[in-house]
């Protein structure tokens, strides 16, 4: 009997933890964090070259809890640039939807305010890729991750 009831309570554990581990989500890769940019990336056809940044040029992507938020800034322009919004990632997709931003910003945002990009993300590197018409690759930022 005494065996019974250890088998039982073994094999509950067991279920318990099997549950537990099986209820997990399958994590999926994440966006968030701070992203600075390295360098773009330009297709023709099947031909790629890629540009460092210029030498003070900065842009910083801040991604957290479904938020984004970016400026950048570029040597001899006064003004700056930043844009605040949302974003949602798919394992090989990055809409971002820009909620407001400078001046410039909210300008070009009466002719687009969502951007879809198709999205390389690795641990501490991402590339967001623009796509023509017919889905070929036309342009890329690429970033790495600060922090």
């Amino acid at each position: 009997m005494k065996n019974s009831i250890k088998i039982a309570g073994l094999a509950f554990i067991f279920v318990i933890a099997a549950t537990i581990l099986s209820s997990k989500p399958n994590p999926m890769h994440s966006m968030q964090g701070v992203w600075e940019l390295q360098s773009f990336s330009y297709w023709d056809g099947d031909k790629i070259d890629t540009v460092a940044k210029d030498e003070g040029y900065r842009q910083v992507k801040i991604y957290y809890n479904g938020k984004i938020m970016w400026s950048r800034w570029v040597p001899g322009d006064k003004k700056g640039r930043f844009g605040y919004g949302s974003y949602n990632i798919t394992n090989d997709a990055l809409m971002e939807t820009i909620e407001y931003g400078d001046y410039e910003m909210m300008q070009a945002l009466d002719t687009m305010r969502v951007f879809n990009f198709q999205l390389d993300l690795k641990d501490d590197t991402y590339s967001q890729i623009s796509l023509d018409l017919e889905g070929n690759p036309t342009f890329s930022e690429n970033y790495v991750r600060i922090d």
